[in-house]
């Protein structure tokens, strides 16, 4: 008992003595920035000139101001302004659409139902994925649209951007290239315009700036899918004969309960790569857009 109470009262003296050697808990918190200087970041002799401060943790000062953006609404001074506000809206809503109406008044329709039909007729599920005939569709729309998207920067967007012309004359300049190529592809056989233009109840046009573009748009995509579908009819023709050689093969040899597709798939692309269809299909494809339009 004795040696307890003895232990006990060295380490309550032990107890005080750290209490009152130990430095008062700071008042400021841990993560406060304090100018702490750093030992291994200490100047050399001669290694910064005279009166330069040596490394600390302190935050700088001179930190870069960030620009502040303000956006303000008031309201209309004049009837000019009004009229701006509602071309600027106009303009944000075309530019929302932008996407659908590069599929419709574009050669985008054309190409990705093309190659969505070669696809199907190889009897291929995943391969190529969606969004790699997509890509490829969108590349090739680039390449036979380039003319067509180039004067419409230099006659729409340019001026538009320098200042030159105002919203509805960029739209104005902008339309024209698009109802060009668009007629291009129908000159042939212009047969889906006189279906709207009837339907409509318009007059017999004299030329094409009679057609309207609202006219002019639809009868464009039934066109293109037209087209689409007499591609797909000639493209599935040589495959359907490879099933149907490979259907006819195994019943003759007895063996039914093996699927045809699984034989017929690698001759199918054995055929495609030996006549090179990629490279076929897509000359093809620009080339009918080239035909139409001169």
């Amino acid at each position: 008992m004795r040696r307890v109470l003895f232990i006990l009262a060295i380490l309550m003296a032990t107890t005080g003595a750290w209490a009152q050697t130990s430095p008062a808990f700071p008042a400021a918190p841990a993560d406060t920035a304090r100018s702490v200087p750093v030992p291994s970041a200490q100047p050399r002799q001669g290694a910064f000139p005279a009166g330069a401060a040596a490394a600390t943790t302190a935050i700088p000062t001179n930190l870069p101001v960030v620009p502040f953006v303000d956006l303000s609404v008031r309201s209309p001074e004049t009837g000019q302004e009004v009229a701006f506000s509602l071309q600027l809206l106009l303009l944000l809503t075309v530019l929302s659409l932008a996407p659908s109406l590069i599929i419709l008044v574009t050669s985008f329709l054309r190409v990705s139902i093309v190659l969505d039909f070669v696809k199907r007729a190889l009897a291929l599920q995943q391969v190529p994925p969606g969004q790699v005939l997509m890509g490829i569709a969108l590349f090739l729309t680039v390449f036979i649209m380039w003319p067509t998207f180039d004067e419409v920067y230099t006659q729409s967007v340019k001026p538009l951007a320098d200042g030159q012309i105002g919203v509805e004359e960029a739209y104005r300049a902008a339309e024209k290239p698009f109802r060009l190529f668009m007629y291009s592809q129908m000159r042939n056989d212009p047969e889906n315009i006189r279906l709207f233009m009837s339907m409509r109840g318009l007059p017999k046009p004299e030329s094409l700036a009679d057609v309207p573009t609202y006219v002019l748009v639809p009868s464009f995509i039934l066109s293109e899918l037209t087209i689409a579908f007499k591609i797909g009819i000639l493209l599935y023709i040589p495959f359907i004969i490879i099933d149907m050689v490979v259907a006819s093969t195994l019943m003759s040899m007895g063996m039914i309960m093996l699927p045809p597709v699984m034989i017929s798939t690698p001759f199918k692309l054995i055929l495609f790569v030996l006549v090179d269809g990629w490279n076929l299909m897509a000359r093809q494809l620009v080339e009918s857009f080239l035909r139409t339009a001169s």
